[in-house]
């Protein structure tokens, strides 16, 4: 049953179009001070749920997250995950999927809400896109199943649907609904009534512990596939002794090139204790190591097929996984299997 009771939400601004207003000396946009925020957003005023704000210091432009950053976005969630019902953070759309995606691994067993949300214009102008999606965030993880929160886990919420984080990727920079996702059905959506798909959404094991993983390890690196790509090209990133793991953006179900060169780099980086993880360059569909004779040779180097999994939440899990210092035993297990319903089960 779906109740609207008052709830406490945690809003945790960590830079982006969202929070910017336009200085009217110089016409330049400035961050918002999120004190004033009912000044631009007066609907707030009605709202019911207890509401507190809180801006990372310093903001980051969402070109300049880093792994650093997910870790105090995770941190600052679980040092209050007591004291609220759930959580909005208000962040930059460029790599808004990539942080998703980072927290819904950094966050184990996380049965309240955490909303990424944004805007493609800033709050301070009237055609912007924020207000209606911070507004209906919020509505959103107020909600209770029961006693439960409705949407528990990582989502990002944007131009009138929820998403699941990890599921997630941008695909437009000029419209409103510059997110989708291609292999997952979204989780609600927002009309004259707030809708949900409990079928879609991942629920937690009832009464499992909430457990923070803190460290990312960065040194992952992303090669995408061309045709034309050279061996000048490829060599010096399989053969930097930097790199613990390549996410190989293959195309349609897994193909690469069947180079003779490019298949002994592969095999010969693995052999060195890296890992390789192929990823579709298409938005929909799968990556099926095998089926086609161009994969097969990627399947028998040991290269590890991403399924339907997100590049954002590729590169993210392969970070995760080696912040963690577990055995390469557990790191292969955990790459054939779903942490966070980032893959299909």
């Amino acid at each position: 049953m779906k109740t609207y009771t008052q709830q406490s939400l945690l809003i945790i601004y960590t830079g982006g179009t969202i929070g910017m207003v336009e200085d009217p000396a110089d016409k330049s946009l400035k961050p918002l001070d999120f004190s004033h925020i009912s000044k631009e957003i007066p609907e707030l005023l009605k709202i019911e749920h207890e509401l507190q704000w809180m801006s990372l210091d310093p903001i980051v432009d969402s070109s300049d997250i880093k792994p650093e950053n997910w870790e105090i976005m995770a941190e600052t969630v679980y040092k209050n995950y007591k004291k609220y019902d759930g959580f909005i953070i208000l962040h930059g759309t460029d790599t808004m999927a990539y942080s998703a995606s980072a927290l819904s691994f950094h966050l184990e067993n996380l049965a309240k809400p955490v909303i990424f949300t944004g805007s493609q214009l800033p709050i301070g102008l009237v055609r912007t896109d924020g207000r209606e999606n911070l507004i209906s965030a919020i509505e959103i993880a107020a909600v209770k199943n029961n006693n439960d929160s409705m949407v528990p886990g990582v989502s990002i919420y944007f131009e009138n649907k929820l998403f699941q984080g990890n599921r997630t990727t941008k695909y437009s920079a000029e419209n409103f609904n510059a997110f989708i996702s291609p292999n997952y059905p979204i989780l609600a959506e927002s009309g004259v009534y707030l809708k949900f798909f409990k079928e879609n959404i991942p629920y937690p094991r009832s009464g499992d512990k909430l457990i923070l993983h803190k460290k990312f390890n960065p040194h992952v690196g992303l090669l995408k596939v061309f045709p034309g790509i050279t061996r000048e090209f490829v060599e010096p990133i399989l053969t930097n002794k930097h790199l613990r793991a390549i996410v190989l953006e293959s195309f349609g179900a897994g193909n690469t090139t069947t180079e003779k060169w490019f298949i002994t780099l592969i095999s010969n980086y693995i052999k060195s204790g890296g890992v390789v993880l192929n990823v579709s360059q298409c938005l929909a569909g799968s990556v099926e190591q095998g089926r086609y004779e161009t994969s097969l040779e990627l399947e028998k180097a040991g290269v590890f097929g991403g399924s339907d999994i997100t590049t954002e939440a590729a590169v993210t899990k392969l970070m995760c996984l080696f912040g963690q210092n577990i055995s390469k035993k557990k790191l292969f297990k955990h790459l054939n299997n779903s942490i966070s319903g980032e893959i299909i089960s």
